[in-house]
């Protein structure tokens, strides 16, 4: 599905990483993939699950730094002379900023959750225009915070809703390169930004109970989702947001559990 095409992954922190479930779907697939990180922290991690992958390249990539994003991209470049599809699975806050209340989300939360968690997707993108000739496809990872109230989530679900504004605006702009935009709402998964979020647990319990499958999603749904988005299967949808959450957005007021 995915042969001699060429994919950047941007997010992946450990192996239970919602952009390491995306790549193992791309590359059952015959994808060639680069991986970025963010910070010698997460250098060691990428690596070692890398290390045994054919012809990948590590780089690294802070968002907040332009100059590291286009020399990731130059690389890139460089080592495929393409690029066919790209996975943001990038989003930060300050731990602080996800409890209590959004009402005294501090300025400098605001501006660091935005720029990391929603500038990036158009930051990235424009940087990929060069090397996606062809046309392509960039998926990005949004939640169900984004559209409605979710306890402590707070800056993290502006800042979601930034980016599936972005995504329907880039797929407006991109649509005439023949690049297509969407983003897959993920219903929480145990990773390790989601620990970031208190009361993870209640929330984990409370999709399990009330979701039309009785279950929470797994990270590799959600691969095989963006594998289909990436993929030309897919060749007619830009600009939406798709929902990868065992059904739980559809649920309004529900009877007593009997």
């Amino acid at each position: 599905m995915l042969e001699n095409k060429v994919g950047i992954i941007f997010g992946v922190a450990n192996k239970r990483s919602i952009a390491w479930a995306c790549a193992e779907s791309c590359l059952e697939q015959g994808a060639k993939l680069a991986f970025t990180y963010q910070g010698e922290r997460l250098k060691d991690n990428v690596e070692k699950l890398t290390k045994d992958l054919p012809d990948t390249l590590v780089v690294p990539c802070d968002v907040t730094n332009q100059e590291e994003v286009d020399a990731a991209f130059k690389a890139v470049g460089e080592k495929y002379g393409k690029i066919d599809f790209i996975v943001h699975s990038i989003a930060f806050a300050p731990r602080e900023a996800l409890e209590g209340e959004f009402l005294t989300t501090s300025r400098e939360a605001f501006l660091t959750a935005m720029e990391i968690s929603a500038f990036s997707l158009p930051q990235l993108s424009l940087a990929a225009l060069p090397y996606m000739k062809e046309g392509g496809s960039i998926v990005c990872m949004s939640y169900y915070g984004a559209e409605k109230v979710v306890s402590n989530y707070n800056v993290m679900g502006v800042a979601k809703a930034a980016l599936e504004a972005s995504t329907r605006y880039l797929a407006e702009d991109l649509g005439k390169h023949n690049i297509r935009v969407n983003a897959i709402s993920a219903g929480p998964i145990n990773t390790l930004s989601a620990r970031g979020v208190k009361n993870m647990g209640t929330m984990f319990k409370h999709i399990e109970a009330n979701a039309p499958l009785r279950r929470n999603v797994e990270a590799e749904e959600v691969g095989k989702t963006a594998l289909f988005l990436v993929s030309n299967l897919a060749s007619g949808i830009t600009g939406e947001t798709i929902y990868v959450d065992c059904g739980f957005n559809i649920i309004g007021i529900q009877k007593p559990a009997e």
